[in-house]
């Protein structure tokens, strides 16, 4: 199967980092693009106005490390659109798949250990393989 608009959730840390690598892998080079995004999730019950100078800062130490990560496949020819999100993680994903026609989605998950399994079901990367329309994988 091939992918041609694959949408990659980070929180940018650098486990996150092999999740982009392997969109890297599966792209269509000549026609697909890749969608990395990092939503900085709400604080409810504080106003925005109180809180627009934080989600700022916020905001662009993310872009700083996004445009890292992306810096090293520039020259691979390749469509990498990024945007940052403030938001609702789980809402705010589905939304862009809907709105963008996304055709796979590759996201992180940590591991869940046996003993413990069902504390895992609350997950962002569970909730999202649930709910989106379009196949998910989820890399640990």
């Amino acid at each position: 199967m091939t992918f041609k608009n694959i949408l990659v959730p980070t929180d940018l840390t650098e486990k996150s980092k092999k999740v982009f690598d392997i969109a890297i892998s599966m792209i269509t080079k000549d026609m697909g693009k890749i969608t990395l995004i990092h939503i900085i999730e709400m604080i409810e019950g504080i106003e925005d106005e109180d809180m627009s100078s934080f989600y700022k800062k916020l905001s662009i130490r993310a872009r700083k490390k996004m445009d890292e990560v992306v810096l090293d496949y520039k020259d691979r020819g390749l469509t990498i659109n990024t945007e940052i999100i403030i938001g609702k993680r789980v809402p705010e994903i589905i939304r862009i798949v809907h709105e963008r026609s996304i055709d796979l989605i590759i996201l992180k998950s940590h591991k869940i250990e046996e003993v413990c399994a069902g504390e895992g079901w609350a997950t962002i990367s569970y909730k999202i393989a649930i709910m989106a329309p379009c196949p998910v994988m989820i890399v640990k």
